[in-house]
């Protein structure tokens, strides 16, 4: 994770408060640094090969949104699960080549098919713009699966960071639309609450690459004002109701402004009786899921999360009734500060 870090400065990123948003949208990404680094040490930064990756269109809320496709199946004579994933990048920054390595880490890993969903970002399009496409990205999966060779029964949200936000605002919208449920939601280190006092905020003022800066820094860029922070679609962990989710895994980093509202909405979430299982992973960092070639504990991550979702493809009617919170005994390290 050091090496990465380490990698990720020297490849000239800054923290987002000195940027930008133009700025910020095409400086390095820590994923850019996880491939110098894989680079380095197996003289190869290629990607992980999938049969078939493509680009096409979903249906947003205000038109048509770009979206990238991941097919990893060699016999599509069989349809195949859907996972819809939504990228990270606090609303703000980031688009479907800045999580590629996720999206095939969860192809690979799960044998679904992935479609990627480029959401609108503010501040062009400000809350809930994101919110609003992410529904109608998944309404699009559920009437279109079959349409890329996918199983209309079998699709979950997965999504990193906002998107992670994304991914379960869309459940509990999929609920109340009473649309047909996902199978499985991923949410890796997502933004769950708009408390910015929590333990692992204060304990990450000067991690990278995110600390509480930079997160105010993408609200101020995302939001019309602060009434907005009271909204359930923003505040989970406060004002969200979580009955009647599907299961659902919980990824979080240690040293991550994140975590505890990762760790609490997994709380809430077996409070109100879902299948829930939260992981917090020691010694890394924000963005280390789909590093897994360079980053030990991001390949644990990664086999922890698709292991999940291809139980719950598999099984999606057997998955057990009560919900588990496991959490990696954590270890102070101060690798980012």
């Amino acid at each position: 994770m050091v090496r990465v870090l380490t990698a990720y400065q020297q490849l000239g990123a800054k923290p987002v408060t000195e940027l930008t948003v133009a700025e910020a949208r095409t400086q390095p990404t820590p994923g850019q640094a996880a491939t110098a680094v894989q680079q380095q040490l197996t003289g190869s930064g290629a990607p992980t090969p999938i049969a078939k990756v493509y680009d096409t269109t979903v249906t947003g809320a205000a038109g048509p949104l770009p979206a990238r496709v991941y097919d990893p199946r060699t016999d599509t004579t069989r349809p195949a699960p859907v996972i819809v994933y939504f990228h990270g990048g606090g609303w703000v920054t980031g688009d479907l080549n800045t999580y590629d390595a996720s999206d095939r880490v969860l192809a690979t890993g799960t044998g679904a098919i992935v479609v990627s969903v480029q959401y609108r970002l503010g501040p062009e399009d400000r809350f809930p713009a994101a919110q609003d496409d992410a529904d109608k990205a998944y309404n699009w999966a559920v009437l279109n699966a079959s349409t890329i060779g996918g199983d209309p029964k079998r699709i979950a949200l997965a999504g990193e960071s906002a998107g992670g936000n994304l991914a379960i605002d869309t459940a509990i919208w999929a609920r109340d639309t009473h649309l047909p449920m996902p199978v499985a939601e991923l949410l890796v280190y997502p933004v769950a609450g708009t408390d910015l006092t929590t333990p692992s905020y204060m304990e990450t003022t000067n991690a990278i690459p995110l600390n509480k800066a930079a997160i105010e820094w993408y609200v101020q860029h995302f939001t019309n004002g602060p009434s907005d922070l009271t909204d359930k679609r923003l505040n989970v962990v406060g004002e969200a109701d979580l009955h009647g989710l599907p299961p659902t895994t919980i990824v979080s980093a240690e040293i991550d402004p994140l975590r505890s509202e990762g760790e609490a909405l997994a709380a809430k979430m077996q409070a109100a009786g879902v299948d829930v299982q939260q992981r917090t992973f020691p010694g890394v960092t924000h963005e280390f899921f789909g590093m897994g070639a360079v980053v030990a504990q991001a390949k644990t991550a990664e086999d922890f999360a698709t292991g999940r979702l291809k139980t719950a493809f598999v099984l999606p009617a057997a998955m057990p009734a009560q919900p588990v919170v496991v959490k990696h005994h954590r270890h102070r390290h101060h690798v980012a500060s």
